[in-house]
C-alpha cells in the first residue's frame, strides 16, 4: 500500500471526485457496496435480454443510464466548479 495526496473536488462520500497524482483529470470514486449495486443492476438487465424480455431490460437500462447521468453531471459540476474545462474530455463519455 502506498500513501498518497489526492484533491478532494467534492464531499467525501459516496460517488467522491477525486484527482490522484499525476492525472491531469480527476476520477469518480465509486465504494464497493456501490460498485456491486451497479454490477447486480447490469446483471439484470443481461438476465432480461437472455430471457427475451425486452420490457424489463429496456427499464432497468434506463435507469442505470439515468443514475449514470446524475454522476456524470456531478462530476462536471465538480470540475466546472474549480475552473476545469470538461467538454473536450467528456466527448467520448456521451
Amino acid at each position: 500500500m502506498e500513501l498518497i495526496e489526492a484533491e478532494l473536488f467534492t464531499d467525501p462520500g459516496n460517488d467522491a471526485v477525486v484527482r490522484l497524482p499525476p492525472r491531469h483529470f480527476p476520477g469518480v470514486l465509486i465504494q464497493g457496496d456501490s460498485l456491486s449495486i451497479i454490477r447486480g443492476d447490469v446483471a439484470e438487465i443481461v438476465e432480461a435480454c437472455a430471457q427475451g424480455d425486452v420490457q424489463d431490460a429496456h427499464e432497468a437500462a434506463t435507469l442505470l443510464l439515468a443514475n449514470f447521468d446524475e454522476l456524470l453531471a456531478r462530476y462536471e459540476s465538480a470540475l466546472e466548479a474549480h475552473g476545469i474545462k470538461t467538454s473536450s474530455h467528456l466527448v467520448s463519455l456521451r
